[in-house]
């Protein structure tokens, strides 16, 4: 249930509307971002945009944000106004459960976009928390809607974008549903190397942001299990794992741990 001690702990976005103004406390106005010189573009919302749909979003003038590492960015039941495109670090969204559980329903990095569970009902359906210092635009979604009515190319990105939300869900059903517990780990590592890989970082070697718990909870798995797993990966010679740093040593034979059930 959404709290006002959950209000307080919301990061305030503020929208930055197109005379360049922000209106927002004096602690600190947030920066101008625009897509056109964003080094994301190719994974965010300007992605497959010709040069003038993309001067067209910079007319918007998104707000940038830094959100502290364990501070969220919005609350199940918060009122939707924004997407939030991530330009840095790492999120995990989650709902709670009537008994008072956290569930992990997702994990976002740079070039992804937060926010759409909310066009359903107009409020949030989960919440977000960053799971290290990070930084997000804010996207007004009415201005953005306004701005899409003009114009095919960007009717087609938001639609594009809502799809994609679709199929991680259908994803994580697959995950959740057919897997035993070492092939939902190998479908995990695998898809965040191929994540990283397409921000231009090593697709072998990386540091995971999300702790063992928040993985279990994502994968429906114990976190004993999960545990157990990456050990396991580890004696067959798949991984090398030092806490949450985590090298693939064998990406063909991590593939075939993956794809054994979904063949």
């Amino acid at each position: 249930m959404y709290t006002a001690a959950q209000a307080s702990s919301v990061t305030p976005v503020h929208f930055m509307p197109r005379n360049g103004f922000a209106e927002v406390p004096a602690a600190g106005a947030p920066l101008q971002a625009f897509c056109s010189s964003c080094h994301l573009k190719d994974l965010c919302l300007p992605c497959g945009l010709a040069g003038i749909d993309v001067e067209r979003l910079d007319g918007l003038k998104f707000a940038r944000r830094r959100i502290k590492e364990g501070q969220a960015l919005y609350h199940e039941g918060n009122s939707f106004g924004f997407l939030y495109a991530v330009r840095s670090g790492t999120f995990k969204s989650t709902v709670t459960s009537r008994d008072g559980r956290e569930q992990v329903t997702g994990f976002n990095m740079a070039g992804e976009l937060m926010g759409l569970d909310g066009l359903a009902h107009g409020t949030h359906a989960s919440g977000a928390t960053a799971l290290e210092d990070a930084e997000i635009c804010a996207i007004p979604y009415a201005q953005l809607t306004e701005l899409a009515a003009g114009g095919a190319a960007l009717q087609q990105v938001v639609s594009r974008l809502m799809s994609r939300e679709i199929v991680r869900e259908h994803s994580l059903m697959l995950l959740l549903g057919s897997m035993n517990a070492e092939e939902r780990l190998a479908a995990f590592l695998l898809n965040l190397s191929q994540r990283m890989k397409a921000r231009g970082y090593s697709a072998s070697e990386f540091h995971l942001r999300m702790s063992r718990a928040e993985i279990g909870s994502y994968l429906g798995m114990k976190l004993e299990t999960v545990s157990r797993a990456f050990s396991n990966f580890q004696q067959q010679g798949l991984l090398q794992v030092d806490k949450k740093h985590v090298r693939i040593v064998d990406h063909a034979g991590l593939t075939r741990a993956f794809e054994m059930r979904v063949q």
